[in-house]
C-alpha cells in the first residue's frame, strides 16, 4: 500500500495521475495546502520541504521498512522503476524520459507556478509579472509543440514526462494561453485527457484551477506564500 499525500495542484495530480494508470493500491491523504496542514510536524517528517505531494511506500523492493518521499519528480522516477512500467529501460530511452522529466520539474512547473501565482494568487495585478510568466509560459508551450510534431509523447511511449507535464498544462486558459495555438500539444493533450486514467484522476477537481483572485483570504495566503526559514510570519523565531 502507499500512502499518498495530496492535495489537486498540478504537482499533486501528476503522482495520483500515475497510481491510477499504475494501477496500484494507494490511500489518498488529503493535505489543505489553504489551511496550513502542510506545516503540521507529522507531515514535515515525510516532506521536510512542506510541499505536496509526498508518499510513503509501505511495500518497497526488497525493503522491510517504509520508504518516504518528497519532490514529485522522484516519485515519480522511484514509482517507475519500482513497478517496471513507464520508463524504457534501455539508455537512449531512459536519457530522453528523464530529459523531459527534468525540463518539466525545473522548467514548465515553475513559469507555470509563478504565471498562475501572479494571476490568481498575487493580492495586487503586477502587470510586468503577467506578462513575462504568460510570454514563457507560451513559450514553453511552444517547445513542447514543436516536440510533439512527429511523435505521439515526449519520449516516444507514454511515461512519466507525460505524466508529469500534462497537470500544468490542464489549466492552460488560467495560464492566458490557447491550445488551439499549438497543434501538436492540443493532438498530444486530447490524447492523455481520454485515457481512462485521467479521467479518474480529474473527477471532481477541475473547478479547483478557477479561483477569483478577490476570494482568496489573507489567512490563505500566509499558509501558501508567507513561510520564511524560521517559520510562518504570525509565528517568531
Amino acid at each position: 500500500m502507499i500512502d499518498l499525500y495530496f492535495w489537486p495542484t498540478p504537482n499533486g495530480l501528476k503522482l495520483k495521475l500515475f497510481l491510477e494508470e499504475a494501477g496500484l493500491p494507494y490511500r489518498a491523504i488529503l493535505v489543505n495546502i489553504g489551511k496550513g496542514e502542510q506545516h503540521q510536524p507529522e507531515f514535515l517528517k515525510v516532506s521536510p520541504n512542506n510541499k505536496i505531494p509526498a508518499l510513503v511506500d509501505h511495500e518497497p523492493p526488497g525493503g522491510k521498512t517504509p520508504l518516504s518521499l518528497f519532490e514529485s519528480g522522484a516519485m515519480l522516477l522511484y514509482l517507475a522503476e519500482k513497478i517496471g512500467k513507464f520508463i524504457p529501460t534501455d539508455i537512449y530511452g531512459r536519457a530522453d524520459v528523464l530529459q523531459w522529466l527534468f525540463w518539466q520539474v525545473g522548467g514548465l512547473g515553475p513559469m507555470a507556478g509563478q504565471n498562475g501565482h501572479f494571476r490568481v494568487y498575487a493580492p495586487t495585478e503586477l502587470p510586468y509579472a503577467i506578462e513575462r510568466y504568460t510570454a514563457e509560459v507560451h513559450r514553453l508551450f511552444g517547445v513542447m509543440d514543436k516536440r510533439l510534431a512527429d511523435r505521439e509523447f515526449l519520449a516516444g511511449a507514454y511515461s512519466i514526462a507525460d505524466m508529469a507535464s500534462y497537470p500544468w498544462v490542464v489549466p492552460y486558459q488560467a495560464q492566458g494561453q490557447d491550445l488551439n495555438d499549438f497543434p501538436h500539444l492540443k493532438r498530444w493533450f486530447d490524447l492523455i485527457a481520454a485515457r481512462p486514467a485521467t479521467v479518474r484522476t480529474y473527477r471532481g477537481v477541475a473547478p479547483a484551477y478557477v479561483r477569483d483572485r478577490t476570494k482568496i483570504t489573507d489567512e490563505e495566503r500566509k499558509h501558501l506564500f508567507g513561510q520564511t526559514a524560521t517559520g510562518t510570519p504570525d509565528k517568531k523565531p
